[in-house]
């Protein structure tokens, strides 16, 4: 875990259950750590651009949690640099629950997931929401031409702490490109098996 992550997430009442539990002493060392790792590096990058969705949690003025799936093409939750995401908003069922609750409360949470290699990566941030015709430059960079859904908004997340979480029990899971990727060279080897053995049966029988 990072120093940044951490300091954002013990919070006084989180240290006390971690002392009552016997934890403690395995997470303080990380308030003495210098580097605080609250800017992403090319390996988060690198993992952000390859995901298609993500679970984004907010928080509303009465004080309710919200979590919503995130989805797009892949690569369409962008970093702009180190410390800033950026994802178009694309219009949904139009509740809005999530962008009501970022004006209100501009604190997020975001983890995403890649099942079939059993990595999570979650980052806290604060939002800034930007309108479509506030900042063309912006829409431009987040514009996804095969993509047919309409672009409400940026939705501009600054980095404030981001943790590579532990693999266990994330059940490996599969999407239907990752399969046919996974069964490709089966079907090529299929293939060619079936070749040889029309070839085979295209011979004359010996005498014939």
């Amino acid at each position: 875990m990072s120093r940044a992550y951490s300091d954002l997430a013990f919070t006084p009442t989180v240290r006390a259950w971690q002392t009552r539990q016997g934890s403690r002493p395995a997470y303080a060392r990380l308030d003495e750590a210098v580097d605080r790792h609250d800017a992403l590096s090319g390996q988060e990058a690198a993992f952000i651009a390859e995901r298609d969705g993500f679970y984004q949690a907010t928080v509303s003025e009465t004080g309710w949690p919200y979590v919503q799936y995130r989805g797009g093409p892949a690569g369409f939750l962008k970093v702009l640099d180190a410390k800033t995401l950026a994802y178009p908003d694309f219009r949904g069922n139009r509740q809005y629950i999530s962008m009501g609750n970022l004006s209100g409360q501009d604190k997020v949470s975001l983890m995403l997931m890649d099942y079939a290699q059993q990595q999570r990566l979650k980052v806290l941030g604060r939002v800034r929401l930007v309108e479509a015709s506030e900042q063309p430059e912006l829409m431009a960079r987040l514009q996804l031409p095969q993509y047919r859904a309409q672009v409400e908004r940026a939705v501009l997340i600054t980095v404030e702490g981001y943790d590579w979480n532990c693999p266990q029990h994330i059940t490996p899971r599969f999407t239907e490109a990752e399969v046919e990727q996974a069964v490709q060279p089966l079907r090529e080897a299929l293939a060619q098996a079936q070749q040889q053995l029309r070839a085979l049966h295209a011979q004359p029988s010996p005498g014939a």
